[in-house]
């Protein structure tokens, strides 16, 4: 449920709050300003699912490929989250629409992105450890859909850390599509 949640409170929130463009704007920034506390609740809550999708995929996973890896990074991209909730994003490019255009570096701007940079890396390498262990039990395809998720959102994750104009979409898309494998992967797991 993280994945879907987590874009359905960013895409809300991108298209009510005034000044926003999903092109130049990192979805962290929505923490900031007026109604920011919406996206602050959104970090926190899915950082959180993701510590009980770490729980439920340990015990699922126990012994095999993947089944030591796994949890833990989903379990640091959890804790990421979390973290991230608590560090408020740095303004810029002129989010909120009461700052200047000039990005501002702060301590905590600085941890939010750090912690946010840790948890889409472990997310990232949660998506390849998962393929490698249905690739082991026959699954080959989804196994593919894995590690084309992860190559996605690397993709996404370099754009949006080069300063390209639509990096911020492009790593908000590649996010959502590797939580998304990784939610319906866990659901199979179970079952």
């Amino acid at each position: 449920m993280a994945g879907p949640l987590f874009a359905i409170v960013a895409l809300a929130q991108a298209v009510l709050r005034e000044g926003f463009d999903p092109l130049r704007h990192a979805v962290s920034q929505l923490s900031l300003g007026e109604g920011g506390w919406i996206q602050v609740a959104n970090f926190a809550v899915t950082g959180l699912l993701m510590l009980a999708c770490a729980i439920g995929l340990r015990r699922v996973l126990r012994g095999g490929r993947g089944g030591q890896w796994a949890p833990i990074l989903i379990a640091a991209m959890g804790v990421g989250f979390v973290a991230a909730a608590l560090l408020p994003a740095d303004p810029g490019n002129g989010f909120p629409p009461d700052t200047g255009s000039e990005a501002a570096f702060s301590v905590t701007g600085m941890l939010h992105l750090a912690c946010a940079g840790i948890a889409f890396i472990a997310l990232i390498a949660a998506c390849f450890v998962l393929a490698s262990r249905f690739s082991g039990m026959s699954w080959r395809g989804w196994a593919i859909a894995g590690r084309t998720s992860g190559v996605l959102l690397a993709i996404g994750f370099a754009a949006a850390n080069s300063g390209v104009v639509g990096g911020p979409l492009a790593m908000f898309v590649g996010v959502i599509i590797a939580w998304l494998w990784v939610g319906v992967s866990a659901a199979r797991l179970v079952r």
